[in-house]
């Protein structure tokens, strides 16, 4: 059983949310927000209090009252002891948004795309959505630095992250207000929280999601396609797609040994021309696996086609790590020749 469908309700009374009183932060907003998602809290009313016997009458409680506990829906992170992480991969302590997520996240996936629990796509957008969104709130709201162990100031300071949007929708210092106030302007900042996390997940369900299974199909014909690398390390797209964002958990995923990954992608670009993208060496990274040719770089048109013998060249960036060509077979040529080089 899911631990939505574990949720009691009294059939003659309205569900309750609680978050605690006061000044708000974008993991009680959002895990608010995302709460209401489901079914049998949609109707759900507000409860914003720090009083114990107001805490204790929610049907489930969120950010406020020092425990945790999942069998009796009580959801808070800062008493002493709790450790609490998404699961064994990661490390990161979770705020009200990540315990909403960690216990509630297939449930309210399943919602929102009309689906069974046990659709195949819900578990992938769970991690995902973890990954790429709720584990920063996490990171901020336990105050745990993301880069712990550098030195000195950084270069530039950010504040228009969500945590800091939300937390400039509280009253000024010096700013009168009541909680009738505080009250509508959680509800705007859980509503805003809201809305760009279901953004995401809409974005993740109908563009990540068919980019993987075109990015999975090229991985098992990367072989077989002609002017193909026997050990297909090139990979080809009829179009463009993104697959930096699939290449590397399908490669692990897959089994792919470390001499058969892909060193280059070739698709065509939205004037009708190609590309040949060397594979960086993680999705965060600049630094390819195995860049174009450096006598290539920097040269254009003519001159790049003279220099390296394929007819159609475009461009190679100066770093090396894409470049052109006016046919579909010069690229693949290009890659081919590359890696020979």
């Amino acid at each position: 059983m899911s631990d939505a469908k574990r949720i009691k309700l009294d059939k003659d009374a309205q569900p309750v949310i609680v978050t605690h009183s006061g000044t708000f932060h974008a993991d009680d907003a959002l895990a608010v927000n995302l709460l209401q998602k489901l079914p049998m809290l949609s109707n759900a009313e507000l409860v914003r209090t720090r009083d114990p016997a107001e805490i204790a009458k929610g049907t489930i409680v969120v950010d406020v009252g020092a425990e945790y506990t999942p069998d009796s829906q009580r959801f808070d992170h800062h008493q002493r002891g709790f450790f609490e992480t998404f699961d064994a991969e990661h490390k990161t302590k979770l705020s009200s948004a990540g315990l909403v997520w960690k216990h509630f996240g297939q449930d309210i996936l399943a919602a929102h795309m009309g689906v069974d629990i046990t659709d195949e796509r819900v578990p992938l957008l769970h991690l995902k959505m973890y990954d790429d969104f709720v584990e920063a709130i996490d990171a901020i709201d336990n105050g745990i630095a993301l880069y712990p162990n550098a030195a000195g100031e950084p270069a530039y300071k950010s504040r228009t992250d969500l945590s800091s949007r939300v937390g400039f929708m509280n009253p000024r210092w010096n700013e009168p207000f009541n909680e009738a106030d505080l009250l509508a302007r959680f509800r705007r900042a859980s509503a805003m929280a809201g809305g760009e996390f279901f953004d995401r997940v809409d974005d993740a369900l109908y563009a990540w999601l068919p980019a993987r299974d075109i990015v999975v199909k090229a991985l098992e014909e990367r072989k077989t396609f002609e002017g193909a690398d026997p050990q297909g390390r090139i990979l080809l797209f009829d179009r463009a797609v993104g697959w930096k964002g699939h290449i590397f958990d399908l490669e692990s995923a897959l089994e792919i040994p470390d001499a058969e990954k892909p060193l280059y992608v070739v698709y065509p670009d939205e004037s009708g021309k190609w590309r040949v993208q060397a594979v960086p060496v993680s999705s965060e990274s600049f630094e390819s696996r195995k860049a174009l040719p450096e006598p290539w770089r920097g040269i254009r048109d003519e001159e790049l086609s003279n220099l390296s013998g394929i007819p159609g060249c475009v461009f190679v960036h100066q770093s090396g790590f894409i470049g052109g060509n006016a046919s579909k077979e010069g690229a693949l040529t290009m890659a081919t020749k590359a890696l020979e080089m």
